[in-house]
């Protein structure tokens, strides 16, 4: 895969952060993008070849992997001989390098610190003398109409430099589709080179950010800002790494009048508490659905969620609680309740994926499985959804979509994790329920299912020598005979050639 790929599509997930941009109309003539790459010689190197195998996890059949792949970038050096590259890049790696940007001399790298939400990762290469004579960036900032040199790698470890401005300034999903962050948009006519799945975006000299995506019709590119990895950086240099914080809770724009009318909202700004998670930073600081938030850390919020930025102007207030705070941070949230208006602390936090009942992403872990007699039965995850395609959102079960998509309403009393039947393999013990797939399962031999770990308990207690399985739809329930799934185990071994029947840690 390189970076010509389509831009990151929106998610049917619940915007928590809003959305607001700085267009470039709005600033001062913006500068028109360069459209001939430059070459120029760097004295003294400063990225690296990054050269990646990876191998994913092959959710529809989860007791194997897909074919492996090799993915090239440019990796940007920090201080520490550290490399700095896209979480993308190295997800389900086997095997990381670098090599110099001439090529020949190469060594391994291991991954210091990763993080999927923010799309971050630091690699450490095995011979600390690898990167000796290469010179590390310093971190800058970029504005909208600033110009941005794009750097990729010739052939020849001569820097490739294409130049552009930045056009937009917005908080946006990141690939995850679960988290919000600040991304930067450029217009520049990157060519195709080899190495190009990350890109360093340059600004006088300074790291402003990596590119990510690049949409070659529009000449549009999506950069991971310097805000962003400078958080992940500060984060990173802390054990163990606590990722980006949240609140916990959802909210919508207030901009039509009867719904102002209607809560009594004091003032023309304030954004409507939608949601508020069990057992989130919101929700144990005691903020309730149907509250007005007005301020945050002191920083008035308007009706579409936005607040006044130093650098940046309008921008969603996402920014302001992930992008300047960290974990373990207090912020004051002022609200408006029952016409009145009150200040309260939230303490931020970070929510690991595993928390969440359809985990939005299960990446250098292998997925959890369980075959029963030729039924494959695993934990939904919006990863198991990503592996219907690129359209996922169209080709995976529209019943399952619906779960990730409300799974914090449908699902807030339990279960821990959704088990489904996700295929039939045709087997004896299974003739008959060839055509079963993508079932809930609610229940095994009338034990109540909160995760694939309770399946083996559920199994040591069948009705009368046969397995009761209960589904949330038609057909309800089937029976499996107890007896013969013993034997059952080795012919499934040998006829799907499985390494095992069953995987309940990742």
């Amino acid at each position: 895969m390189h970076l010509m790929i389509r831009n990151l599509f929106l998610s049917l997930a619940v915007t928590l952060s809003g959305f607001a941009t700085v267009r470039a109309e709005e600033a001062k003539a913006a500068p028109v993008p360069v459209a001939t790459p430059e070459v120029k010689a760097d004295e003294t190197p400063r990225v690296v070849r990054v050269n990646v195998t990876t191998q994913n996890w092959d959710f529809l059949r989860p007791w194997g992997k897909r074919q492996p792949f090799t993915r090239r970038a440019v990796g940007a050096v920090l201080s520490g001989k550290r490399v700095l590259v896209s979480a993308e890049l190295v997800g389900n790696a086997n095997y990381i390098e670098f090599e110099m940007p001439e090529g020949g001399r190469k060594t391994p790298a291991t991954i210091e610190v990763v993080d999927y939400e923010c799309n971050l990762a630091v690699l450490k290469g095995e011979d600390d003398k690898f990167l000796n004579g290469f010179r590390s960036f310093d971190f800058g900032e970029a504005k909208v109409g600033d110009m941005l040199d794009v750097w990729q790698l010739e052939n020849t470890g001569v820097v490739l430099v294409t130049s552009g401005p930045l056009t937009t300034v917005e908080v946006s999903r990141y690939p995850i589709d679960e988290s919000s962050f600040l991304v930067y948009r450029a217009t520049a006519s990157i060519q195709f080179r080899d190495s190009s799945f990350t890109l360093p975006a340059i600004k006088g000299g300074k790291l402003v950010g990596l590119v990510v995506r690049y949409e070659n019709s529009s000449n549009s590119a999506e950069i991971i800002p310097s805000p962003v990895i400078q958080h992940f950086l500060k984060d990173a240099a802390k054990a163990p790494y606590e990722g980006f914080p949240r609140t916990g809770m959802g909210f919508s724009n207030t901009r039509d009048p009867q719904l102002r009318r209607y809560v009594n909202i004091n003032g023309s700004g304030g954004v409507y508490v939608t949601q508020v998670l069990p057992d989130s930073p919101a929700s144990q600081a005691g903020i309730k659905q149907g509250d007005i938030i007005l301020s945050i850390d002191g920083k008035a919020i308007d009706q579409d969620g936005n607040y006044v930025d130093a650098t940046y102007g309008k921008i969603a207030l996402i920014h302001l609680v992930a992008g300047q705070h960290y974990v373990g941070d207090s912020l004051k949230f002022e609200i408006q309740r029952d016409g009145k208006k009150q200040d309260i602390e939230v303490k931020l936090a970070h929510r690991n994926p595993e928390d969440f009942v359809i985990e939005p992403y299960v990446i250098d872990r292998a997925p959890k499985f369980y075959i029963l007699g030729g039924l494959v039965l695993q934990e939904l995850s919006r990863q198991y959804l990503k592996d219907f395609g690129n359209d996922w959102l169209k080709r995976a079960p529209a019943e399952f979509i619906y779960m990730d998509r409300y799974q914090h309403d449908l699902f807030e009393k339990g279960p821990k994790k959704i088990v489904i039947l996700s295929r039939v393999l045709p087997m004896p013990s299974t003739i008959g329920y060839e055509e079963l797939h993508h079932l809930r399962v609610t229940r095994i031999n009338g034990v109540e299912l909160q995760s694939l770990e309770d399946v083996p308990g559920a199994l040591e207690k069948p009705e009368n020598g046969v397995h009761r399985i209960e589904f949330d739809t038609d057909p309800g329930v089937i029976f499996i005979e107890a007896g013969p799934l013993a034997v059952d185990e080795k012919a499934l071994i040998q006829t799907y050639r499985l390494p095992a029947t069953m995987r309940l840690k990742n």
